[in-house]
């Protein structure tokens, strides 16, 4: 029979034997990897984004981000160049939007990674904050075991009682602003610990809290308030409603009832412009003058609107943003009557003001479209053709090219006012014409008189309740960076201990925890301020209890 003990210790040892063995497992009896789980993933992705390393890649992705904004017209601030762009490049045009192009800094991918950025500046500016303020608090930290390794050291040899030099030391040393640390001398030795520079820390992270209050109150803005333009043609009149703006975008949390009811009309739009000169054409001022209404029922005010020196009503801003020309033309049909009667804001394309603009004539049969370009100052280029040569009206013409036809206004598809669909439509003529003259157009379709000119101004009106707070984080930011670079965080230790009788032996040594700087001159004015010579062999061995570690 077999042992049962026996074999009990022959499996043990078998087991063992297979513990202990370098061969590979079987696939059956493998043990399944240790993974770190979901919250080691969860825990390594807030480490990694909360990262130094992570904020400043963010930070540089929202300034590449920003370039298109710059690249691209933008409907929040030039409608009308959104407009024509469409209207020039329909294909183009169309990706480019859907891409957010025209809207960069209210598109999703941008608000992604701003939000990520605020996400990362908070993660990481956050936590050094409260261990800055418990560093505010703490004390210096006691010398080093060997002074003599730092980068500044001084020995010196001073007939005075030991106790004495370290007194005077600390007194020295908080008369210059330092924070100090002493202990007493305990009969082998002593020392005193002092630091200053803390305000570098702390500027560097104001720096960085500005920058998240920044952030926040452009959140707060960009939500709360609103951000609209329109076009005002002089004569015209202006009430602050949402219908009557050209384009409106409001943040998710404004009410647009809270729209303040003010409005104005467009007296006059004045430009000056440089003559001669390498500078000739170059715009001097621009200014509009309004009367203005606060409120319904209020009384008129005569105010003047600005390029620098925006209107403010109600907490609202109206920024005079740009301007141009509307030709005055009167359409009438093959019977005598007038179908179409008033001014036409025109595009500026270039520096001088060459425009491009279009007049629809639904009330004819066939319909009559025109397309046309406004000179304000009209010659004929051999190369280049009828162009403009200076942005005033000084010889104003328009060239109008007439066309009949289907306008396709019955489509229910909207259409731009700055284009003219042709495709359905025929050609009668184009023609020059000044002020004054009138163009029979050909096959008896009536006649287009140009009755001159009138000047129009584009409006941005904006509400940003956060741009006080914007204003302060960029002023505590800027000081917060000037903190940072120009001071230095350094740190003084003095030790002493008993020497030749009478004699108290002194190390003086100095730490600056910041790069191309140095706390030479400071160790040197507190070797000088203590009265005491160089030791003629700095390099002797220390004194008993001088090498010891320092005792809190």
């Amino acid at each position: 029979m077999n042992d049962p003990m026996s074999a009990a210790a022959s499996r043990e040892s078998q087991d063992d034997a297979q513990r202990l063995s370098t061969a590979p497992l079987d696939v059956d009896s493998a043990v399944e990897p240790m993974g770190i789980g979901v919250l080691g993933w969860l825990r390594w992705a807030w480490r990694t984004l909360t990262s130094m390393r992570t904020a400043l890649v963010l930070l540089f992705l929202l300034a590449v981000a920003s370039v298109p904004g710059s690249l691209f017209p933008q409907r929040g601030s030039n409608p009308l160049r959104v407009n024509d762009y469409l209207a020039n490049d329909p294909v183009k045009g169309r990706i480019l939007d859907r891409l957010g192009m025209f809207d960069v800094f209210s598109s999703s991918w941008f608000a992604a990674i701003y939000v990520l950025l605020f996400i990362s500046l908070a993660g990481c500016v956050l936590p050094r904050t409260l261990l800055h303020a418990k560093i505010l608090r703490s004390r210096p930290p006691v010398a080093p075991r060997h002074l003599a390794r730092l980068p500044e050291h001084r020995m010196l040899d001073i007939a005075s009682d030991p106790q004495v030099v370290l007194d005077s030391s600390a007194a020295w040393l908080r008369g210059h602003r330092w924070r100090v640390d002493t202990s007493e001398f305990d009969g082998r030795g002593g020392w005193v610990a002092a630091e200053k520079g803390y305000a570098r820390e702390t500027g560097n992270l104001l720096f960085h809290l500005s920058l998240l209050v920044l952030l926040v109150s452009v959140g707060v803005g960009a939500f709360n308030g609103f951000k609209a333009t329109v076009i005002v043609r002089e004569g015209s009149s202006f009430a602050d409603t949402q219908a009557q703006f050209d384009s409106f975008a409001p943040g998710r949390g404004f009410d647009p009832t809270s729209l303040p009811p003010f409005s104005f009309t467009l007296n006059k739009f004045s430009a000056d412009y440089q003559r001669g000169g390498q500078q000739n054409g170059a715009a001097r001022t621009f200014a509009a003058d309004v009367t203005l209404v606060r409120e319904p029922g209020a009384a008129k005010e005569s105010a003047r609107i600005e390029v620098n020196d925006p209107l403010v009503v109600g907490g609202v801003k109206v920024f005079l943003v740009g301007h141009g020309y509307a030709p005055m033309v009167t359409v009438r049909n093959a019977k005598g009557d007038i179908v179409f009667h008033d001014s036409v804001v025109f595009l500026p394309q270039d520096g001088n003001f060459k425009s491009t603009g279009v007049v629809k004539v639904p009330d004819t049969v066939p319909q009559l479209g025109l397309v046309g370009f406004f000179l304000p100052t009209a010659v004929v280029d051999p190369v280049l053709g009828p162009t403009s040569t200076f942005p005033a009206a000084d010889r104003p013409a328009i060239y109008i090219s007439a066309w009949t036809g289907d306008l396709g206004l019955g489509t229910g598809r909207p259409q731009s006012v700055y284009s003219l669909n042709t495709s359905t439509m025929s050609r009668l003529g184009i023609e020059e014409l000044a002020p004054g003259d009138v163009w029979a157009l050909p096959g008896g379709n009536g006649t287009v008189t140009f009755d001159g000119y009138v000047q129009w101004a584009s409006f941005t009106v904006a509400h940003d309740p956060g741009k006080e707070l914007a204003v302060v984080s960029a002023v505590l930011a800027i000081t917060g960076l000037a903190l940072s670079l120009l001071i230095r965080r350094r740190r003084v230790w003095v030790r002493v201990a008993s020497g030749e009788p009478g004699v108290t032996v002194v190390e003086v040594a100095g730490l600056t925890r910041s790069e191309h700087a140095s706390v030479g001159d400071e160790v040197e004015a507190l070797v000088a301020a203590l009265g005491g010579g160089p030791s003629e062999n700095p390099s002797r061995t220390p004194a008993p209890g001088q090498g010891s570690k320092p005792q809190t």
